[in-house]
């Protein structure tokens, strides 16, 4: 009986250590998770392939090695770029236009791009193969869906127009959203992402015509999406951006080189996609992402000026806004 009494008391000695050891640990992990940087950014949409990169950095622990808590948000109650301004997130994803307007604006807001997420602008106009519309000469006594910007009419009208084709004889039309079906009857005409959009109509049996924007005009081969941060932050806290930066092009760095893992890291957080429509189009943009470029995220004057000058001249904004006020590569680390 003494021996078993020291047996048990041993036993129960040593399930306090365990005890005070798992209570350490666990301790010392939310001590360490609280001495971590929260940072929030607001992404332009609802999670896709574009984003990848920022949740790779986030499910493989990058941003943590950073010394950063990343949250990732979609916008609720405002543009990115707005929200962004008046210090409701950290960091943003937008586009080259949207920094331009917002930066042309009578009262211009205190933001700047700090990486392109992709190189080339993947957009352009996309029709059914049958209807044979190839160049925008083709674009009379068509029927066009868009979602009703003023720079959407500026980009087809000058385009339209280099081509010789009259821009009174297309209808346009306002889309309530991706109804790719459309195409074959009510519709002759879309604007898309082909990473996105033009997959997702392709997997749905659609056979299209595609025609590449900066095939038109080299000028409307602009940055879209770019990341965005507010110029208070990188002037006053330079070493969170370089953070974040550090972490953020190792993420998608990771999509370049594994663009079916990365689709299986965004599908945890975007579970309502289908999982082979993801990695097909993470198998297309993790060519893009850097495409031409030496490393990920480096932006370029004559991008940046060209559809500035391209803005101007179709009257989307007053006056021209210098490339060093909208971007900068500083956190954008060389190889």
């Amino acid at each position: 009986m003494k021996k078993r009494l020291i047996s048990i008391g041993l036993v129960a000695a040593l399930l306090l250590s365990m005890t005070a050891c798992g209570n350490k640990k666990t301790e010392e992990e939310n001590a360490s998770k609280s001495e971590l940087k929260d940072v929030t950014v607001i992404l332009d949409y609802v999670p896709n392939t574009n984003h990848t990169g920022l949740y790779a950095a986030k499910d493989l622990g990058y941003y943590e090695d950073a010394g950063l808590n990343v949250t990732i948000i979609e916008p609720t109650d405002g543009v990115t770029a707005t929200l962004v301004a008046a210090g409701k997130g950290d960091f943003g994803i937008s586009y080259q236009e949207d920094v331009t307007y917002a930066l042309a604006s009578k009262d211009p807001l205190p933001i700047k791009a700090i990486a392109t997420i992709i190189q080339h602008n993947t957009s352009g106009f996309a029709s059914i193969a049958s209807k044979h519309i190839q160049t925008p000469k083709a674009f009379e006594n068509k029927v066009y869906a868009g979602w009703g910007a003023p720079s959407e009419e500026a980009v087809i009208h000058a385009v339209m127009n280099a081509a010789g084709a009259d821009f009174s004889k297309l209808t346009m039309v306002t889309a309530d959203g991706a109804d790719y079906s459309t195409l074959d009857n009510k519709i002759d005409l879309m604007w898309m992402f082909w990473a996105w959009d033009g997959i997702a109509a392709t997997r749905q049996g659609l056979d299209l015509n595609y025609i590449e924007l900066r095939s038109l005009d080299k000028r409307l081969d602009y940055y879209t999406p770019v990341i965005i941060a507010n110029t208070d932050t990188i002037e006053n806290d330079p070493e969170l951006v370089q953070a974040f930066m550090d972490a953020t092009t190792k993420g998608y760095e990771y999509a370049i080189d594994n663009p079916a893992a990365s689709a299986e890291i965004l599908h945890k957080y975007a579970d309502t996609y289908d999982l082979e429509m993801l990695k097909e189009s993470q198998e297309y943009l993790a060519k893009k992402y850097s495409e031409d470029s030496e490393v990920w995220g480096l932006m370029k004057d004559s991008v940046w000026d060209g559809y500035t000058d391209f803005m101007v001249e179709n009257g989307l904004i007053d006056k021209s806004i210098p490339a060093a006020e909208c971007y900068t590569n500083e956190f954008i680390k060389k190889k």
